[in-house]
């Protein structure tokens, strides 16, 4: 069920950006950075963090952001179409990982540890991905609005 939530979150925030391809770096109102390509952006990077760095103990570096840039993920979001494309790859690459990892993963109370929240469980990390995506699916509401007038998507 837990699984299910955030493959729906996921599949939410691909539908948000359907069709808009150059128009997914347009930015919320000034001066924010807020994108529906930095949201791709920051959500690959979350997944890599959660799944990868926390789960699964890997050495896996942000993709988009650093302790010298660290909204490099939304400053970044440009509209080339070489930066779209690295974007929705990076993010494909990460959420098929961390459904891989579910899949293999014995049960939900696996734990990994985070340096900021200590031992986190799966259970814990999935529930906090459906909040992310869910709050960020929010502002993608309001950015695709703002791009081509689209609503309930």
């Amino acid at each position: 069920m837990l699984v299910g939530f955030l493959q729906g979150q996921r599949a939410t925030l691909q539908l948000k950006c359907t069709g808009l391809d150059g128009q997914l770096s347009r930015r919320a109102v000034e001066p924010s950075t807020l994108s529906l390509l930095g949201l791709i952006r920051h959500l690959a990077d979350v997944e890599r963090r959660w799944f990868r760095q926390v789960l699964a103990g890997q050495d896996a570096a942000p993709l988009f952001s650093s302790s010298a840039a660290p909204d490099g993920d939304f400053d970044g979001a440009v509209s080339d179409p070489a930066v779209i494309a690295a974007a929705w790859e990076a993010w494909r690459s990460e959420v098929e990982f961390a459904d891989r990892f579910v899949t293999e993963a014995p049960d939900l109370d696996i734990e990994g540890h985070d340096a900021w929240r200590g031992t986190v469980s799966l259970r814990w990390v999935v529930i906090h991905m459906v909040e992310e995506y869910a709050r960020h699916n929010g502002h993608a509401d309001l950015l695709r609005e703002r791009i081509d007038g689209a609503i309930g998507l």
